[in-house]
């Protein structure tokens, strides 16, 4: 088995399919949809692709890393006190543990992830 994981940005396997939980959802009628590709120690990292379509949802990440590229789309993050920053395809961020605020999908984004649980 190779150590080494090209993620494929558009997957020919389905997609697992989901809504936002109610007590998440701001505004509009989003739907997500992932391609999880690997996962590794006991599933405390996950890498794959995801999309969602516009909405406005409460971003809670807990005790959660995640690292983000976007592939196509816009959306704007607006940390809770804080600022709110753009970021659209060719774009990179990461949402450390502890970080609260709102996402917008403006356009509908796909985006690489890797997230770490604790």
């Amino acid at each position: 088995m190779s150590l080494l994981l090209t993620i494929d940005t558009n997957p020919s396997f389905p997609p697992k399919e989901s809504l936002p939980l109610p007590e998440r959802l701001i505004s509009g009628n989003p739907s997500f949809k992932s391609w999880p590709q690997d996962s590794a120690k006991g599933e405390k990292v996950q890498t794959g692709v995801w999309q969602a379509t516009p909405g406005e949802t409460h971003s809670i990440k807990g005790t959660t890393f995640e690292f983000c590229h976007i592939l196509s789309g816009v959306i704007e993050i607006e940390e809770k006190d804080g600022e709110t920053k753009t970021y659209r395809a060719g774009d990179s961020f990461v949402m450390k543990p502890g970080f609260v605020g709102i996402w917008r999908t403006i356009e509908t984004v796909r985006k690489i992830y890797v997230v770490v649980n604790d």
